[in-house]
Formats: structure tokens, sequence, C-alpha cells
């Protein structure tokens, strides 16, 4: 697996932070450019230490189309970001963040609804961002934190068919509605899961670990899964080993890519024009 390049792949920087080019597009998820040793501010006087160090800085990210924000929170839209990202930039994310950026000076944000959908056109070319169901927590850490989102990344000639289909989990739990995911989309190429087993209050779950991001797994039905979000804050407690191990327990490890922070793994043939 190569680096950041002008190639069609995804480059995963650090934590669900990575950089998706395909067809001329280039998407930046949950931007969180912290450095090992700083905090990221959970709201409600929680933290979390960053563990580990982001790929690249913020300064050195490519030029981008858009920005697909699944929630916001201090390690996935960080001080960092308010600082020195491109305000002009568009934001696809949540109502909840779509208003809190709006405070911060990001006046294009997106906000989505559940199944709602934006689209972007450059040069005959075409991407649609939907947003999928995502619960975050139960009980009282769902009370307490922002709603999340899902989003299924659908890229392709405008008004032509889909040449790759990409769907992002955001930080959701398993929960009911995550089943109509497979419903309406039965042919994902490329499943992205946040697990992590982040533990809030040392009790409240609220990212799947290895046996709910193993089940979600097995109910997408993607073609191909990359795991993100798993060991760069103190709270997360399941971490890249245990999701691997439920996977060869269950016997879809072939699915499986995990991608080193600071490496790239090209689309190649999980592009349907690819398998034709």
């Amino acid at each position: 697996m190569a680096g950041l390049t002008d190639a069609d792949g995804l480059y995963f920087i650090g934590n669900a932070t990575m950089v998706i080019r395909y067809g001329g597009f280039t998407l930046l998820t949950d931007p969180n450019f912290l450095r090992r040793g700083q905090r990221a501010f959970l709201g409600y006087g929680l933290n979390s230490r960053r563990l580990r160090d982001p790929a690249i800085s913020i300064d050195e990210l490519p030029r981008m189309d858009a920005v697909i924000l699944s929630h916001l929170h201090g390690d996935h839209w960080d001080r960092v970001t308010t600082r020195h990202l491109d305000r002009d930039l568009p934001i696809v994310t949540t109502s909840h963040a779509s208003r809190g950026l709006a405070r911060r000076g990001f006046g294009r944000t997106r906000p989505l609804r559940v199944w709602q959908e934006h689209e972007f056109i450059k040069q005959g070319r075409s991407v649609r961002i939907t947003a999928m169901p995502g619960r975050h927590g139960f009980g009282l850490a769902g009370r307490l934190l922002p709603p999340v989102m899902g989003s299924m990344l659908e890229f392709g000639p405008a008004g032509g068919a889909t040449e790759l289909r990409m769907y992002i989990s955001g930080d959701t739990l398993m929960y009911d509605d995550l089943k109509e995911i497979p419903r309406r989309y039965p042919d994902i190429d490329l499943g992205v899961v946040h697990l992590g087993g982040t533990t809030l209050f040392g009790l409240s779950m609220v990212t799947m670990d290895a046996r709910q991001g193993a089940d979600w797994t097995e109910m997408i039905r993607c073609r191909r899964v990359v795991p993100v979000h798993y060991d760069d804050y103190t709270v997360m407690k399941s971490g890249l080993p245990d999701y691997e191990a439920e996977a060869r327990d269950r016997g879809f490890m072939d699915k499986v890519r995990a991608v080193g922070r600071g490496t790239s793994m090209p689309f190649g043939d999980f592009a349907r024009t690819a398998k034709r």
C-alpha cells in the first residue's frame, strides 16, 4: 500500500479521518488532527488523550471537494480543524453539527436527516452522499452524546450508473434501524466500520466493539471491509486484533482490509467498472 497519492483510493490518516479519492473527487472524513498526548474534549467535562499521531498534519492535505462529518465530537472535529480548515469547504453532516459549525464560522454545511441525500457534480461526474441511520449510545449516554449519521457514498457519471458504492458506519452501535441499510442497498462494494468499543463513564459503550463490528459486517454484507477508529484514544477498549480475531472465527477474514495509517488502499477491483 502506498502513501497519499493522486490515485483513486482510501488514505488512512488516523482515528476516523480518511482522504477518499475517486472519479475526480477528493473527500475528507471526520477531520481529527490532534497530536499524541493532546486531549479531545467530548463534552460534559469528559475528555480523552490521543495515543497516536495522525499520519499527516492538516496543512499537508490535498485540495478537497467536501468534508463528510459523522457528528460533532472532539475526536471527529477538533480545535485544530476549527482553526485551520478552509471555511469555504462544503460539509455534509447532521443538522446538529451544522448548527454547531455555523457558530464556528463554517457556513457551507449540507445538513441531512436519515435517508436524505446531497449530490456533488464536477466535470460530468457525480458523488451522491446519503445519510444512514446511526445511534451513538443508549440510556444516559444516548441522551448526552451528539446525533450521529453514517454515510453512503455513490460515485459515477452524472445521471449514470453507480461505479463505486461505499458505506461509512459512523460512530454507531448495533440497533434495529441499521437492518434497513442492506434492504435498501444490497450491493455495497466497500464498508468502513468504526470500532473501538469506546467506553464513557467507565461503563457505557458508545461505539462498536469487535463483536458488534463483526455483527455489523455480517449484516451489511459488503464485499470488502476497512476497520478504523480503534486505537487512537484512551477511551477505546477494543482494538483491531480483537476484530480480526472475530473475523477469523466467523469466516470472513478474506473481506477485511486493514489500512495502516499513512498508507493508501487503491480501489482497484472494488469499482464495478473494473469487474466487467
